[in-house]
């Protein structure tokens, strides 16, 4: 039987052309290679099975070939190249620096150094997991690193760029490698499959290369598990049931049902998801992803950022123009909130199954915000849009003549009640006239507007105005009232006032009752300009409240600044010397005799 070698050595790029996802580097070092432009110390840097190490390699092997070929690219056949291949070359040396980080190590590293090659050009010294030395170490590396032989060159390779003092760096060229795409991983597993005669499905790729997360040899590994768990048959549903990975169709069902509000099946399918041992926080990170991956599909520039396969593309696709951006972005927040907070929660079931409730009622809840308001449900439990009130013909208005006279309601009232004979009027019709006076309704008019009119209104007339405010109101509504009546109304908006915690303009209303000067036209006293300013922010509420309960708009109340002359009181030492000795003029003969002064 013979011994089986795992896929990630078996297939390991032996030249720079099957380096799988790095081709920014791998050009870089190929055209440095032709120009002779090689640096003294190369650092190659990035996550854990990209190809650092497998770089370096490539590069130690291909500087020293004696027959290059046109591409940059390593023959293979020649003496060097067949050496570094059966892992006897002399010229290339590999230091594991997590077991060797010591001083004495690179001691013996530099001591090394000093032997030039034997039949090759260069003598290269791969240093891996370089971050591991000890801060010793790296002092002792320094001036080796800076001042190399011409013949060595150094390639240091790490995962933790952060943890390489700034000195080493500087004396390096820095590669940074980059997370291998989903698509280049999946390519490179179909090759391999192709290679070794297994069947496979497209969508089982493509999930390895997923769960691998940008680094290849995780991804080679996995494939190396899913064929012996199937027996040389890659499959969609053999990838999940042997990664521990949640089922995509899970997540579409899911999805399905909340935009549908189905509650119960949302939580029915969280439950099986449970007991086939999942976690909660495994589900919600993935619904999340989900979610995100609809929203990528809703637009064809941002579709290129969806790594799936084809057919789960599709299915994407299709899902995307059910749910609203509105409700993907909105659930989306609701599941980062839920992975942020399930770890601290006590009841982590409850937990998930609350986001996936609120979830549900996510689109009832846009629904009902985009509703118009005039809209009123009907008997089966959909809305029906009231009658436009615009479109209602507006009542007749009975235009008066210009030579029919206009009567006043205490006129209104004596002509419909009509004398009998000079006598006075029964009773009973008096109480029917007292009736028809209550019933009479109250016309509430809009307030003016007390902004400055416009050149093209400073003509009109103050019922002009108004009735182009309301086309059915003709006239003025002018009630008489007695001045008790003004003050009781004038007192209860001063309540009011004090009720809305407006303290400033209480002392205004409540100091001075305001005064007629002619007909429905006020005037009260004020202290000062900010009185004033506050009285005339307040002046269109208040006009609204007494004009409305005594049912006359033409009233008007202004406010005047109390001109009358102001004490002044004494503050000052000698302003209260003044004062007092204005009242006792024996107090200045007291100041002189004594010769006294103020402090």
């Amino acid at each position: 039987m013979d011994n089986f070698i795992v896929s990630a050595r078996k297939y390991r790029p032996a030249t720079f052309e099957t380096v799988v996802g790095q081709q920014h580097i791998t050009n870089t070092l190929k055209n440095a290679i032709k120009n002779n432009q090689l640096a003294q110390a190369f650092l190659f840097c990035g996550p854990r099975g990209v190809g650092k190490t497998t770089c370096a390699r490539i590069l130690a092997k291909t500087i020293n070939c004696t027959n290059l070929q046109p591409n940059g690219e390593a023959c293979g056949e020649c003496p060097s190249c067949k050496a570094f291949e059966n892992g006897n070359s002399f010229n290339v040396h590999e230091l594991d620096a997590a077991s060797n980080n010591s001083v004495d190590d690179i001691r013996s590293l530099i001591e090394q150094v000093r032997i030039p090659p034997q039949a090759a050009r260069y003598k290269v010294y791969i240093i891996d997991e370089v971050h591991m030395l000890s801060q010793a170490a790296f002092n002792a590396f320094l001036k080796t690193l800076e001042e190399p032989p011409h013949y060595a060159i150094f390639i240091l390779a790490t995962t933790e760029k952060h943890k390489i003092l700034p000195t080493i760096l500087s004396r390096c060229q820095i590669f940074d490698f980059n997370r291998i795409k989903v698509d280049d991983m999946a390519g490179h597993l179909a090759s391999i499959a192709g290679k070794e005669n297994i069947s496979f499905e497209p969508d089982g790729l493509h999930i390895i290369a997923q769960k691998a997360d940008g680094g290849l040899r995780d991804a080679l590994s996995m494939f190396d598990q899913i064929v012996s768990f199937s027996g040389g048959k890659v499959t969609y549903r053999s990838v999940i049931d042997n990664l521990n990975i949640l089922d995509y169709d899970y997540y579409f069902n899911i999805t399905e049902s909340l935009l549908k509000e189905d509650t119960a099946k949302v939580l029915l399918f969280f439950d099986e998801i449970l007991s086939r041992g999942f976690d909660g926080a495994h589900f919600i990170a993935g619904l999340s992803e989900h979610f995100r991956n609809l929203l990528v599909s809703k637009d064809q520039t941002t579709l290129k950022l969806l790594e799936v396969s084809e057919g789960i593309k599709n299915k994407y696709l299709q899902q995307s123009q059910a749910g609203s951006v509105s409700f993907l972005l909105s659930a989306m927040n609701i599941a980062n909130q839920c992975d942020i907070s399930y770890k601290l929660s006590k009841n982590q079931r409850l937990q998930v199954e609350l986001a996936l409730l609120k979830m549900c009622h996510l689109p009832s809840a846009f629904n009902m915000a985009t509703t118009p308001l005039n809209a009123t449900p009907i008997a089966d439990g959909g809305l029906k849009k009231k009658p436009d009130t615009a479109a209602i013909t507006p009542p007749p208005v009975v235009n008066l003549a210009n030579d029919a006279p206009v009567l006043s309601a205490a006129q209104a009232i004596n002509k419909t009640v009509p004398a009998t004979n000079g006598q006075p009027a029964p009773a009973n019709q008096a109480v029917q006239v007292k009736e028809a006076a209550a019933e009479k309704p109250k016309i509430i008019m809009p307030l003016r507007s007390t902004l400055t009119p416009s050149l093209t209104d400073t003509a009109k007339t103050e019922e002009e105005i108004l009735e182009e405010e309301d086309p059915y109101i003709k006239g003025d509504s002018r009630d008489d009232f007695t001045m008790d009546s003004f003050l009781k109304y004038w007192s209860d908006f001063a309540a009011k006032v004090k009720a809305d915690g407006k303290k400033n303009l209480v002392t205004i209303f409540t100091s001075n009752a305001p005064r007629m000067i002619r007909p429905y036209e006020f005037e009260i006293l004020v202290g000062n300009k900010v009185q004033e300013n506050l009285f005339r922010e307040e002046r269109p509420e208040m006009h609204n409240f007494l004009r409305t309960k005594l049912n006359n708009f033409t009233i008007e109340v202004n406010a005047r600044v109390d001109e009358q002359e102001v004490v002044r009181k004494p503050y000052t030492s000698i302003e209260k010397f003044q004062y007092m000795a204005s009242r006792n003029p024996e107090l200045m003969d007291l100041r002189n005799r004594f010769n006294l002064d103020f402090d």
